[in-house]
């Protein structure tokens, strides 16, 4: 196996991962990357957990018509995952992409 070289640009890349700004950017993506999670794993399990525990719930008809309870809720969890997916794009667009640009642009200097 042929050996690999540093790349050429190897100060740069320590200069980025000692910024504190880098530091700030992956705890706040983590942290709300975590929070997404836990909200979509309570809200995924609680319904599962319904399904599991009380069929009735959710078996119950809505309206006149022949749906159950828990088609609109099971529904509702995949626009809750949409939701949750547009929040991570707008925060990321706004305040991490801007981070980004910033300590790329003093690991340059």
């Amino acid at each position: 196996m042929a050996k690999t070289e540093a790349p050429a640009g190897g100060t740069r890349f320590s200069a980025i991962a000692e910024n504190p700004k880098y530091k700030e950017l992956i705890a706040k993506r983590t942290r709300f990357g975590w929070l997404l999670t836990a909200v979509m794993l309570i809200a995924y399990y609680g319904y599962v957990g319904l399904i599991a525990f009380d069929k009735s719930f959710l078996a119950r008809p809505i309206g006149t018509g022949r749906m159950s309870l828990g088609i609109p809720v099971g529904f509702g969890l995949i626009v809750l995952t949409i939701i949750l997916t547009a929040v991570y794009v707008v925060r990321a667009n706004k305040e991490f992409d801007r981070l980004t640009e910033e300590i790329v642009k003093e690991a340059g200097q």
